[in-house]
């Protein structure tokens, strides 16, 4: 019934505010197709891959070791444009047109068909059943995929917006896997560092680094951290942090020895699921969600299993998937708590770790200490769980 009601209410979408937003991206790709004609030396189909690839490496000459070459052409994905970058105009204004036009055509322009005639809101289908990890997943329209990573994704979560009198409430779990990862792996450390109230990628930097606190850590060494800490999540291997952080692989190493030696308790949890895998062939969650690896079949491009997938996958599997049942439990909990006080707001989305609310104005404060309590006192474990709220007119200022 949670789900069904999430369903039935939806989403408000701002259709006026999209309708302009195209009408400025419509401009603004016609301007980048002139430029890219003129910088090309003529006219060409831009959306297509194969007039493309002969625009870049046949008229032009840009080089073209390593770009792979079929009977369709040559390879122009964002991978081969991104490694052409700063050798030629036309690759930038490429780039910069293929991430317009696709917010255009993906969002900006799809979105307002998807519009109830009846309602005036969007109506996606939140699914229990698909992901094996035990997370939600969203279609008819895909609402979980809303960009927040550049500036121009932002602009489309503009337009999901609050109706009058009412404001958007979002509550987003800070951090959970890592939170999961230090209970599961019970190590004393990582356990101290978030019931300190400490900044993990911080901490986490600092001792990787040998720096005495974390006072004097600066924004690029806290970025290290982080990337650190999901990594492990990940399963990164140290040839993956070494191209995220573009440094020397024996760094990377260096880097992830030194993190294991911080938390060895999160060291022996891993070997101790590599176990598990070899023995038993499956992992399970903090509920007891089962995650087979015979399930997860994913090939490499020569067709054979990516076994290297398969691997993080399975190893990531507790982790995201007892976050996935951390958020449906406070879900159903919060459900039972508007129902009892006479539904004094609604819940409209859910989108993994994060909670959408439509509240009214006067009942914000209510909204908030109530979405709060319940998803931090959900179910308890050896840290802390914290979750961010904010508010907005709409989903990008409430975010």
């Amino acid at each position: 019934p949670v789900l069904a009601k999430m369903e039935y209410t939806g989403v408000y979408l701002d259709v006026p505010f999209l309708r302009e937003m195209a009408d400025h991206l419509s401009a603004q790709l016609a301007t980048l197709e002139r430029a890219i004609y003129e910088s090309a030396g003529g006219e060409f189909n831009i959306n297509s891959p194969k007039q493309l690839g002969e625009v870049l490496f046949e008229r032009l000459g840009l080089p073209s070791k390593g770009v792979k070459k079929t009977k369709t052409g040559y390879s122009t994905n964002h991978s081969v444009l991104e490694k052409l970058h700063g050798v030629h105009p036309v690759v930038e204004y490429m780039l910069e047109y293929r991430s317009i036009h696709k917010i255009q055509s993906t969002y900006v322009d799809a979105l307002p068909r998807e519009v109830s005639p009846i309602t005036g809101r969007l109506h996606t289908r939140l699914n229990q059943t698909i992901a094996a990890t035990g997370r939600l997943s969203s279609s008819q329209p895909n609402l979980q995929n809303i960009p927040i990573q550049t500036a121009l994704g932002r602009e489309v979560r503009k337009a999901f917006a609050a109706e009058g009198g009412k404001v958007l409430v979002s509550a987003d779990y800070s951090q959970i896997e890592l939170r999961l990862l230090a209970h599961l792996s019970e190590d004393e450390a990582f356990i101290e560092s978030f019931r300190s109230g400490e900044d993990i990628h911080a901490r986490t930097a600092a001792e990787i680094l040998g720096l005495p606190s974390t006072f004097s850590i600066s924004k690029e060494e806290r970025r290290l951290g982080k990337t650190i800490n999901f990594g492990i999540v990940y399963g990164m291997s140290a040839f993956r942090l070494s191209r995220e952080l573009e440094i020397p692989i024996s760094e990377a190493t260096h880097y992830i020895e030194q993190y294991f030696a911080r938390y060895p308790r999160v060291k022996q949890y891993f070997a101790s699921l590599e176990q598990q895998l070899d023995s038993v062939g499956e992992v399970r969650t903090l509920f007891g969600r089962r995650r087979l690896v015979s399930e997860i079949d994913v090939r490499g491009r020569d067709g054979s299993r990516d076994s290297g997938f398969v691997r993080r996958a399975s190893l990531n599997a507790p982790l995201q998937g007892s976050a996935a049942d951390i958020i449906k439990l406070a879900m159903i909990r919060i459900d039972k708590r508007l129902m009892a006080a006479g539904d004094p707001f609604q819940m409209i989305l859910q989108v993994h770790d994060e909670l959408l609310f439509e509240v009214p104005e006067e009942n914000v404060e209510l909204a908030v200490d109530l979405i709060r309590e319940e998803m931090e006192h959900v179910v308890e474990l050896l840290v802390p769980l914290e979750v961010s709220v904010a508010k907005g007119r709409n989903w990008e200022e409430a975010h």
